[in-house]
């Protein structure tokens, strides 16, 4: 058993050599790994040389294709999950770049320490749906506090039916406008929608007359279809779609 197994580890150790390209790249190393990211590219990191040490990183990709992607790291949630995720591998963020130093007797470890960073960072921000649905609910908060929109988040109510519904938002009456419920919905499919219009539907009638419902969509990353309007519209929760969320600041703020 234990040869087979130290079989096996060889192997792998080959694989990885095997499957490891290098090529000089302005005064770095560029340093092609057999690992995929979430496009299925292969992970690439770049070292350089210093006085004592080497330097690697991943010259900024892995933050710069999160970004891009519309998961944008510009709320101190996110930054204490990228930091803490990063800590665990001793790995640093310096300017937009993942970064680690290794000296020669180290420099295996280190690298691989890089490597599982990038790694754990795409599957933070993109498999973990829990903290991207808290993601978007963070956006929306963001944008209300921006605009001096006054709520108060996490609100229950009891509908007619006897059901509690949770709603992440109200903004109170004014002089001006009627109760808003508000409610972000990451991944605006038709289920979704429905169980927001039987929530409100559910609920309506025991609010002060005259209150009014808000779906904040999240439609960076794929076009809202109509059938989520479409029910929306039938239970009469306007569809705010992220997008064009400023044509909608005027109704929210007054």
């Amino acid at each position: 058993m234990i040869e087979e197994i130290r079989s096996l580890v060889e192997n792998y150790r080959s694989w990885l050599r095997d499957k490891t390209a290098l090529r000089e790249v302005n005064n770095y190393v560029e340093i092609t790994t057999p690992f995929l990211d979430r496009h299925n590219d292969f992970i690439q990191i770049y070292a350089q040389k210093r006085d004592r040490d080497f330097l690697l990183t991943d010259g900024g990709n892995t933050i710069d294709d999160l970004e891009s992607s519309g998961c944008g790291l510009d709320t101190p949630k996110r930054q204490d999950l990228l930091r803490s995720t990063l800590a665990g591998f001793g790995v640093s963020l310096e300017q937009g770049a993942l970064v680690v130093h290794a000296l020669p007797e180290n420099f295996p470890l280190r690298k691989h320490n890089l490597i599982q960073a990038i790694l754990a960072v795409n599957d933070l921000f993109y498999l973990a749906q829990p903290y991207v649905e808290s993601f978007f609910f963070d956006d929306v908060l963001a944008w209300l506090d921006e605009k001096n929109i006054r709520y108060t988040p996490n609100v229950s109510f009891r509908g007619k039916s006897g059901y509690e519904h949770r709603f992440h938002l109200a903004i109170p009456k004014s002089t001006r406008a009627p109760e808003r419920l508000v409610q972000a919905i990451t991944n605006p499919t038709k289920d979704a929608a429905m169980t927001l219009a039987f929530a409100w539907h559910d609920t309506r009638e025991v609010r002060p007359p005259g209150s009014m419902a808000f779906a904040v969509l999240n439609d960076r990353e794929k076009q809202l279809s109509a059938a989520v309007s479409e029910a929306l519209d039938t239970y009469e929760v306007t569809p705010v779609p992220w997008t064009v969320r400023q044509t909608f600041e005027d109704r929210l703020a007054a």
